[in-house]
């Protein structure tokens, strides 16, 4: 399993279970077979592009959004990718309220 195959099965779990979907109700909607969303949610499978078009369609996703802010490489780059995708699920209410926060800690140690 690559890094960018589990990023991407993380993101198509974490729209799926916003949806309140099972793996086997996302992949009817998509034309696909739950366990094949199960294997791409587990980053057992590397999928064609088609079936991720499928399940972005699927989630009411724009295609983009699946790959947004995959970077890769280097200690600051990891750093930025684990706190996006630690905001990313959140309510954007919560997202709004976690950046005042650090804006803060930001203002503070800069003091």
């Amino acid at each position: 399993m690559t890094e960018i195959t589990q990023i991407i099965g993380d993101r198509i779990r974490m729209y799926r279970t916003r949806k309140n979907l099972s793996q086997d109700a996302l992949g009817e909607m998509a034309g696909l077979y739950g366990a094949y969303i199960g294997q791409l949610e587990r980053g057992e499978k590397n999928a064609t592009l088609e079936s991720i078009g499928k399940v972005a369609r699927a989630l009411d996703l724009p295609f983009e959004v699946l790959f947004e802010n995959i970077i890769g490489g280097g200690t600051q780059n990891e750093i930025s990718r684990k706190c996006y995708n630690l905001l990313t699920p959140l309510p954007l209410k919560d997202q709004a309220a976690i950046l005042a926060l650090v804006e803060d800690a930001i203002a503070f140690k800069n003091a």
